[in-house]
């Protein structure tokens, strides 16, 4: 049995569905037209519970809010929860829904998602008691935009975590339209940790570089976290601006590993690690992830981190980092 961290537990309440990945691909493929793939997997997906079993896997208690259908997909996600040590005793199976897919077509540069929502829009804010945020030391909610009945409960949630003494971390995650309307500025009130990948940062702050966007963050919550692709990522906190560079590895698909980086770097930070070292371990779990099919398969258990990070190579078949879930690697490229 994995040794949990004393004083560390997490409560994570967000959606939940599987990831259909397709990897291998030349191009993104174009309506009308078939091209082949080189590898395909089911996995578990939703960047909720890719960040809950990083953090289990790290040797954190960590507890799931969520919903899924009463069907296979509803019954392979709860059983992936568990085999990565996270709880799911408050998730809910309707059989009245269907659970929610994301289908990830990969390439080597980049890669596109189709979602179908499902039971990720029907989850609303009566699937969530007070009494559930008791006895835990951090709350994380992501993907804002997904969660349509959520939505309005986000500050009330955050708000009520703190005053019972938690800190809080969120993760938005992309704006489908762009807009990044003040509502979500709401949620900062009471956010403690805030991540975005740069695009994002740039987008909601209307800031032209992450330096600028850093600092424009850095008036509306204790600590930002913008992650920078293969450049790495920066921080802020208490106005002190703090950067790490991404870590060499041969990614073999990306999905998820930013949920992976905000796994890491809450992980420090409950440990009360400086930012950098934070960053740095954020970005080796983000570099890990991407080295598996998948967004869980390739995450570190606390053993490998710090093998890792001590100057190890990664582990065999292991994988880098997400440049729009946010990513924090510098991948070889392949040689001719």
């Amino acid at each position: 049995m994995r040794k949990k961290s004393a004083g560390s537990r997490v409560i994570v309440i967000g959606e939940l569905n599987i990831d259909a990945v397709v990897s291998g691909l030349s191009t993104i493929p174009k309506l009308g037209e078939e091209i082949l793939a080189s590898e395909f997997q089911l996995a578990l997906g939703s960047a909720s519970a890719i960040f809950a079993c990083g953090l289990a896997k790290l040797g954190h208690e960590v507890t799931f809010i969520s919903m899924v259908g009463a069907d296979d997909f509803g019954d392979y996600c709860l059983a992936a929860l568990r085999e990565a040590g996270v709880s799911t005793r408050q998730v809910t199976q309707d059989k009245n829904l269907k659970t929610g897919v994301t289908i990830s077509l990969s390439t080597r540069k980049d890669r596109a998602l189709v979602t179908y929502p499902g039971a990720i829009a029907a989850m609303g804010p009566e699937q969530v008691k007070r009494s559930a945020l008791e006895g835990h030391r951090h709350l994380h909610m992501t993907s804002y935009f997904l969660q349509t009945r959520m939505q309005r409960s986000f500050p009330q949630l955050f708000r009520e975590a703190r005053a019972l003494g938690l800190s809080t971390s969120f993760d938005p995650n992309s704006d489908p339209s762009h807009l990044w309307h003040d509502s979500i500025r709401e949620v900062f009130a009471f956010t403690d940790l805030l991540f975005l990948n740069e695009t994002e940062a740039l987008q909601l702050t209307r800031t032209r570089n992450a330096g600028a966007a850093a600092k424009a963050l850095s008036k509306e919550v204790p600590c930002a976290v913008i992650k920078l692709g293969a450049r790495g990522a920066v921080a802020i906190k208490d106005g002190q601006i703090s950067a790490a560079p991404g870590f060499k590895v041969s990614p073999k698909d990306t999905t998820g590993a930013g949920d992976s980086f905000a796994a890491g770097f809450v992980s420090a930070y409950l440990q009360e690690r400086p930012m950098a070292e934070c960053l740095r371990a954020a970005n080796a779990c983000g570099a890990l992830s991407t080295l598996q099919l998948g967004g869980t398969a390739g995450q570190p258990t606390g053993k490998v981190l710090k093998k890792f990070l001590a100057g190890a190579s990664a582990p065999e078949g292991v994988a880098a980092q997400d440049s729009s879930r946010q990513g924090c690697m510098r991948s070889h490229k392949p040689s001719s």
